[in-house]
């Protein structure tokens, strides 16, 4: 008879974090996490198809907490300079610590793929805060897509913010 699990899929994936956050990635097997979770490995294989599966999860369970904390504080954030600041600030600490993400070969490709699958989501994320001071629902995406742009090249917050505020007519 086999045994049901409650939230199974969310238990291998809170184990699959654990095990990177603790481990690294590449220690980080189907395997290991069916024998920390209790369960057949084919069983992992009904909820996530691969490795890069998984990772592409990790990355995403990540991405979500750093936009839980955009929205939290853009909250109490009484200008559109501090919002974009603090995109900007959590964007750059999410890269920092999620480097090796980016950095590894084995793990940036899957990465970079999710993103560009999700592009439209995430940028539709960063907008949100950014509706306020804008004039549309598309000219907030088009800063939040300007922004990740801006970001990911290393460009710093003072040319950031200067051309953003010229596309939404901000001081």
């Amino acid at each position: 008879m086999s045994r049901i699990i409650e939230n199974l899929k969310e238990k291998l994936l809170d184990e699959a974090c654990h095990q990177i956050d603790t481990n690294g990635h590449s220690a980080m097997t189907i395997r290991s996490i069916s024998k920390a979770c209790g369960v057949a490995v084919g069983t992992v294989y009904n909820y996530y198809a691969s490795k890069d599966e998984i990772l592409e999860a990790y990355f995403f369970r990540k991405w979500n907490k750093c936009i839980e904390a955009i929205y939290f504080i853009s909250r109490y954030s009484k200008t559109y300079d501090a919002v974009v600041h603090c995109i900007y600030d959590q964007i750059r600490q999410f890269e920092a610590d999620y480097a090796f993400l980016f950095q590894d070969e084995d793990v940036s490709h899957v990465i970079e793929s999710a993103m560009f699958r999700f592009q439209g989501l995430m940028s539709r994320q960063l907008a949100q805060p950014l509706r306020k001071y804008c004039a549309s629902d598309t000219e907030a995406e088009i800063v939040a897509e300007a922004l990740m742009i801006w970001i990911r090249t290393g460009k710093d917050y003072d040319d950031i913010y200067k051309n953003i505020a010229k596309l939404v007519d901000q001081p």
